[in-house]
Parts: structure tokens; sequence; C-alpha cells
């Protein structure tokens, strides 16, 4: 019978969203992108403040220059002009015309240290320019020179200013003269700049960081293949590293190849000792069992019955050692769950078919075991065959995935079941369920000794059913 299994206790797959948005530090991936984009985004942003602040002072030196031109003609129309006429309005439209953004002013310095307008443009009409308080010690200090600074003007609007310290014979003490510029269009120009420099910057980060994300995956390719080839060979899909890789890396592969061969050779060398072993003790133990024959007495019952513990202990260790081996070298097995059910079904129904025993399996195409054929037979065997033994008449096996590589297989009957007291005390060696039953005491023993051999586990419990429950988890497989 192969329907649907139960559910199991299997859960959906996690996904790995950490992988790109977790810790840099626990991927090389991760690590080479964001150390790759933390460093284009520093660049990008020192280029982006570099390249808005150059243009910014560029724009304000040509805007210096045509203030430094405006405060020569004043000087020149003042130089010209006799005391007792007011100096001439120079020949530019918009100084003539009213809060047009550009002015000119003579000034001197105060009695408070303050500057006081002398002459203005008419586009000043009869506002003083604002200047910096500190402005006149500056002009002291730097004589003759011209000294840019930041004001507003008339109406709020931002100026640029130019001032510089002179003395001509017009004036009997040094005056101020001063020309300014509505900067507003500058300062416009500078943001639209900048906002168009971001963007393009932010462009080119995300296509250089998309640029490192698509080396990074090519680049770390074949660690991808490896670790994959590495993972078809620990679930069974291949027996050793097939593929040829980079110089970088190639001397990787072949050292896990150069492992998987010195695994095999060790696990053949002592399956051969126990093997040897083995053969070794069976010959003297028939020796004996033939010495003692049928003879009657005390001495010959006892060797007979000893050999028999001794002929049952060797096997045990021999399957054990074997179990083991193929465990450790299992690289490549794998066995078809639900075949190997239908056969042990069939097998032991028709063993305990005087008793009317019924076993009910239920696995899905496709589960294997990551192991031997063999090994799966005698443990399942072992399990159903103890099942039918101590049950009334029903026996059910169920068998699934858990959704993390393991294979979970439930074996229980309507017998009446096993204490708890007891269970552990079942799984020692030469330990029987029940004395009067034939057996030699060792397939709970041995079953959990290949389990364990796998790196699985066995545990027994209570079953809905009235009787014992058996839960064992194998290494799972791909078919």
């Amino acid at each position: 019978m192969n329907e649907a299994p139960a559910p199991a206790s299997a859960r959906p797959p996690r996904r790995d969203w950490g992988r790109w948005f977790g810790r840099p530090g626990r991927s090389l991936t991760r690590r080479l992108i964001w150390l790759a984009a933390a460093w284009i985004l520093l660049a990008l942003v020192i280029a982006a403040l570099f390249l808005t602040q150059a243009f910014q002072e560029s724009a304000l030196r040509r805007l210096g220059n045509v203030l430094n031109e405006t405060v020569d003609e004043i000087v020149v129309a003042a130089a010209r002009t006799p005391r007792d006429q007011a100096v001439p309005q120079i020949q530019d439209a918009r100084t003539l015309r009213l809060l047009s953004g550009k002015y000119w002013a003579i000034a001197r310095e105060g009695a408070d240290g303050r500057l006081v307008m002398l002459e203005r443009s008419r586009s000043l009409w009869n506002y003083d320019l604002d200047t910096p308080p500190d402005l006149p010690d500056r002009l002291d200090a730097a004589f003759g020179d011209v000294i840019s600074f930041n004001t507003v003007g008339p109406k709020g609007e931002p100026l640029r200013a130019a001032a510089s310290m002179k003395s001509i014979p017009r004036y009997d003490e040094p005056v101020v003269f001063l020309a300014a510029l509505d900067r507003s269009n500058i300062d416009a120009d500078t943001r639209q700049f900048a906002t168009v420099t971001w963007i393009a910057l932010l462009v080119m980060g995300f296509g250089l960081v998309s640029a490192v994300f698509i080396q990074v995956q090519v680049g770390l390719r074949p660690l991808y293949d490896l670790r994959n080839e590495i993972a078809d060979v620990r679930k069974g899909k291949a027996a050793r590293i097939g593929r040829s890789y980079p110089v970088e890396i190639q001397p990787l592969a072949e050292q896990v190849n150069r492992l998987l061969d010195h695994n095999q050779e060790v696990v053949e060398r002592q399956r051969t000792h126990v093997g040897n072993l083995a053969h070794a003790l069976k010959t003297p133990i028939s020796v004996m069992m033939a010495e003692a024959g049928t003879a009657e007495g005390t001495l010959p019952e006892l060797v007979r019955r000893q050999t028999k513990v001794m002929q049952g202990q060797v096997d045990h260790h021999l399957r054990r050692a074997r179990a083991a081996a193929r465990a450790a070298h299992g690289l490549g097995e794998k066995t078809d769950v639900p075949e190997v059910l239908d056969e042990l079904a069939v097998m032991i129904e028709q063993v305990f078919r005087d008793k009317g025993v019924e076993i009910d399996w239920r696995a899905p195409d496709g589960l294997a075991f990551l192991g031997e054929r063999q090994d799966l037979q005698e443990i399942l065997g072992n399990l159903i065959e103890n099942a039918a033994k101590f049950s009334r008449r029903r026996v059910r096996v169920s068998a699934g995935p858990d959704g993390l590589g393991r294979l979970v297989t439930v074996i229980e009957d309507d017998g009446p079941g096993l204490p708890e007291a007891a269970r552990a005390e079942v799984l020692k060696r030469g330990a029987r369920l029940d004395e009067d039953a034939p057996g030699s005491g060792l397939g709970l023993s041995i079953v959990d000794d290949l389990t364990r051999a796998y790196g699985g586990r066995m545990r027994l419990g209570d079953s809905d059913m009235g009787g014992l429950k058996v839960v064992l988890e194998l290494p799972a497989a791909e078919l």
C-alpha cells in the first residue's frame, strides 16, 4: 500500500533573507559587496561635495570679477569729479533702475566704527547697504585690496558684495567703495547643479554597486559550484568532486578528493580488520560447538550455551562495524524507502499469516534513505517484525521527510505496549521484550547501533493504537 503520508513534523523551508541583509562578517559575498558599496558611497559623496563646491566657487569668482570692475569704475568716476559736485552715475542700466539688484556706494568710517554712506547708486534710492560690523577693520588691514562678503539687499534678496578702501583727492580721508550684485541666480544654479550631480552620482553609484555584485557573483561562482558539489557528495548524489576549477581553488578540490580517498581507505582497512577478527573467532567457536556436540552433562551444556552467546556477540559486532563503515563511507548510496517497506510488509505478513497480522504502511514516492539497502532492511525489518510479533493484528508504519534533511519513520502496533520504565532496558544488548518469544535479544540493540552509526536516533513511546510506538530518524537522500 503506497499512500500519501500523514503530516509529519515538517516545517517549510526558511528563506535566508539575511544572506544579503545580515551581518557582513558572516558571508564572504556580503563582505565584498558591502565593503565595495561603502567605498563607492564614500567616494561619490566626496565627489559630489567637491564638484558642488567647485561650481559655486567658480560662479562666485565670475561674479567677483564683475564687482571688481564696478568698484574700479566708481573709483575712476569719483576721482574725476570735483568736490562740489556729486559723483555721476556710472553707465550701467541696472545701477540706474530702482532696486534692480545691482548697487554701488561710497562710504566713510563713522565715529561708532560703522560705515556712513556718502554717495550711492540710483538703484539704492535712499537705502544703505548692510555691511558686516568688522568690515572697517578688515579694510584697514587690507588697505587698497578688494574684500568680498555676502549681505542682504533692500528687498531682502541675497547679495554678493565687494569693498575696497582707497584714498583719493576728492576726500580728505580714506573712503570705502562698495559694489553689490544679486546672487539669487547663482544660488539657484548651484542648487540645480547639486541636484543634477547628486542624481547622476546616485545612478552611477547604483550602477557601480550592481557591477560589483555581478563581479562578485561571477568571480565567486567556482566557490558556489564547489560548495554544491560537496553538498552533492554529502547527500549521496556523487562520490567525488569531478569538475575542474580555477588555479586558486583547484588545490582545495583536490584536497577534498584526497580526504575522501583517505577516508575510504581507512574504512576499508578497518572493515578488513574486523572481518579478519570475526573469521578468526568463528573458527574456534565452531570447533568448540563441534566438540560439545550433543553430549549430555553440565559442562557440554555450558559450552554450547556460552558458545551461542559468543557467536551472537561476534555477529552483532561484525554487523555494527560494517554499518559504521558503510555510514562513514556511504556517500553516494541511497535506498528507495517505499520499495523496502513493500518488500518487508509482504514478507512479514507471510511469516505471521497464522496470526493474521496486517501491516498498513505509508510513504511518499521519491522518499530515499541515505545509506545502504541492507542496513535499512535490517533496521526496519527488526522493528516491523517486533511490532508484528507483539501486536494483536495490526501494525502501522508511516514514513516521510521532516523538511530538515531527515527521514522520520513511525512504527506502531495494537499490542500490549511497553512500560516506560522498561524502554531503556530493552535497548541493551541481549535484553528481550518477552523471554518466552524466540530470539537472541539483539534485535533492538542492533537497530539502535545501526541508527546511531548513521547519525540518527530512535525513540520509544506510546501509540494511540494501544501498543508501542517507535520513532526512527535517519538521514534522507534525494532520488
